[in-house]
C-alpha cells in the first residue's frame, strides 16, 4: 500500500509534478477541484514554501518529499472522514466521475494503463507533440492531457482563468513550441464558443486552426458544430472512453492501441490496456462494472448502447438508462437527441422524458435562448426525428426554453436538473 495525495487541480504545476511521480511508481494522486476552506480551520503555512494550500485546511505536500519523510504520512493521516487515505502499490492516479447519470464514482488507474493509454493516442495521431490543457484536470480528460506531456517530454500549457475563454486560449496557443505537432482537448461547449468567437477574431480563428489535432469527448458532437469546425479549417477527432478506460480509446469510431470492442445485447464493452483497476473502496460496483473472460481478457462493461456502422466504426447510439417507453416503444433518447442537434439553432439542445398520460414518456427538447413559436418549432423537431429514421414515439411533444442550460463543471449538461425543470413544465 502506499499513499493517496490529494492535491487541488487548479495547482497544475503541483498537480503535474505529482503526476510525475506517481508515474515513477510515488504516491498516488487524487485531483480535486478547488473549493474554499472552511473558515474554523485556517491554512498552516507549508514548509519552507514547498506545499500548497489544501481545501480542507491541510497541506498537500510538494511531491519533491520522499514518501519515507513525515511530511507524507502526516498528509496520509489527516484524510477526510471516509476517504481512502491508501491505495494499492499498482495505483497512480484516482478521478472521481461527473455523477451525470449515475452516483460518483472514485475510479482508481494504474501507471501502466495512463502510460498505455497515451502511447495510443499518440500513435494514432501520428506521433508525440505538445499539448495545451483546457480542461479542469481533476477529469480524465485533463489529467491525460497532463500524462501525454509528460510522456512525450513536452511541457504543457494551461490556459490561465476559472472560466474558460476563447481569447486566452488563443493566446497560450500562440506561446507553443514550434516545429512540434500541437494537441489540445476540449468538449462541445469549449469548441462552440470558440468557434463563435473565431467568426469574429481572426487570432482566435487561426490559433484553433492551428493544431493538428482537437480531441473532442465528453458527449456526442452536434453536427452543427462539426461543419462548423471544418469550415474553419479546425481538424476535429471525436473520442470516445470514460474514466474507466484512462480517456478516449475510441477515435472517430476506430478502437486505438490495443482496444478491442463488442457488445452484449447493444451495450458497449471494451477491453484494453488502459482499463482502470476498478472503484475505490467499491468491490461491488467493481465486480459489476468489470468482467474477465475465460481466456483472461478483461472488460468494462459501459453504460452506453451501441452498434458497427457499416464501415466497421463504432457508433454510440446513447445512454443504456437513458431510454424512455413511449406507447410500449423504445426509445433511445440519444438517437433523438442527435437528430435534434442537427437543426439549425438546436446544436446544443438536450433531449429528456417527460410523463405523458397516454404514453407513459414522451420526449422534451430543453434549448437555451429564443426558439420562436412552440409549435412550429414542435413541427421542425419532429421532421428532424422523422426523416432520421425514428419511431412516431420518438417525436418531441414539448420544448423547454431556458436562458441557460444547466451545466456540470465538466462541461456537460446537468441531464438531471433538465429533466427536473422538463418535468415541472409539464405541471
Amino acid at each position: 500500500m502506499k499513499p493517496l495525495l490529494r492535491i487541488p487541480a487548479s495547482d497544475v504545476p503541483a498537480l503535474t509534478r505529482a503526476l510525475e511521480t506517481a508515474l515513477d511508481g510515488g504516491p498516488a494522486v487524487w485531483p480535486i477541484p478547488a473549493r474554499p476552506a472552511p473558515a474554523t480551520r485556517p491554512t498552516r503555512p507549508a514548509p519552507h514554501g514547498l506545499g500548497h494550500p489544501h481545501p480542507d485546511g491541510d497541506v498537500a505536500q510538494s511531491v519533491g518529499t520522499p514518501s519515507n519523510e513525515r511530511p507524507f504520512a502526516r498528509h496520509h493521516e489527516v484524510g477526510a472522514a471516509g476517504e481512502a487515505s491508501e491505495v494499492d502499490d499498482r495505483i497512480a492516479l484516482v478521478v472521481e466521475t461527473s455523477g451525470s447519470t449515475d452516483a460518483p464514482k472514485r475510479v482508481a488507474l494504474s501507471a501502466d494503463a495512463l502510460v498505455a493509454s497515451a502511447d495510443a493516442t499518440h500513435d494514432a495521431l501520428g506521433g508525440t507533440g505538445q499539448w495545451l490543457l483546457a480542461l479542469p484536470g481533476h477529469y480524465i480528460a485533463g489529467a491525460q492531457v497532463l500524462v501525454r506531456g509528460l510522456v512525450a517530454g513536452t511541457p504543457t500549457l494551461t490556459v490561465p482563468g476559472d472560466r474558460f475563454d476563447a481569447r486566452a486560449f488563443a493566446a497560450t496557443s500562440a506561446h507553443l513550441m514550434p516545429h512540434v505537432p500541437h494537441y489540445t482537448s476540449l468538449v462541445p461547449t469549449q469548441l462552440a464558443r470558440l468557434l463563435d468567437a473565431a467568426e469574429r477574431d481572426p487570432f482566435i480563428a487561426a490559433a484553433l486552426a492551428s493544431f493538428d489535432a482537437v480531441l473532442i469527448g465528453g458527449q456526442a458532437l452536434a453536427p452543427a458544430i462539426a461543419e462548423r469546425a471544418a469550415a474553419a479549417g479546425v481538424r476535429v477527432v471525436r473520442t470516445y472512453g470514460s474514466s474507466e478506460t484512462a480517456g478516449g480509446c475510441v477515435y472517430d469510431g476506430a478502437p486505438i492501441g490495443d482496444t478491442r470492442v463488442r457488445f452484449d445485447d447493444g451495450r458497449i464493452e471494451l477491453s484494453s490496456s488502459s482499463l482502470a483497476d476498478g472503484y475505490l473502496g467499491d468491490a461491488d460496483r467493481t465486480k459489476t462494472a468489470f468482467r474477465t473472460d475465460r481466456d483472461g481478457t478483461r472488460w468494462y462493461i459501459t453504460g452506453d448502447l451501441g452498434e458497427l456502422t457499416a464501415d466497421g466504426r463504432l457508433r454510440v447510439r446513447g445512454r443504456a438508462d437513458d431510454v424512455m417507453i413511449a406507447g410500449g416503444v423504445k426509445v433511445v433518447l440519444g438517437e433523438v437527441e442527435r437528430a435534434v442537434r442537427a437543426v439549425g439553432g438546436y446544436a446544443e439542445a438536450v433531449v429528456v422524458a417527460v410523463p405523458d398520460a397516454e404514453w407513459g414518456e414522451r420526449a422534451a427538447v430543453a434549448v437555451a435562448g429564443d426558439a420562436g413559436d412552440e409549435a412550429s418549432a414542435l413541427q421542425t423537431l419532429r421532421t428532424a426525428t422523422d426523416a432520421a429514421g425514428l419511431a412516431a414515439a420518438a417525436r418531441p411533444v414539448r420544448l423547454v426554453v431556458v436562458d441557460r442550460l444547466p451545466m456540470l463543471a465538466s462541461g456537460k449538461p446537468d441531464r438531471r436538473a433538465i429533466a427536473a425543470l422538463a418535468a415541472a413544465s409539464v405541471g
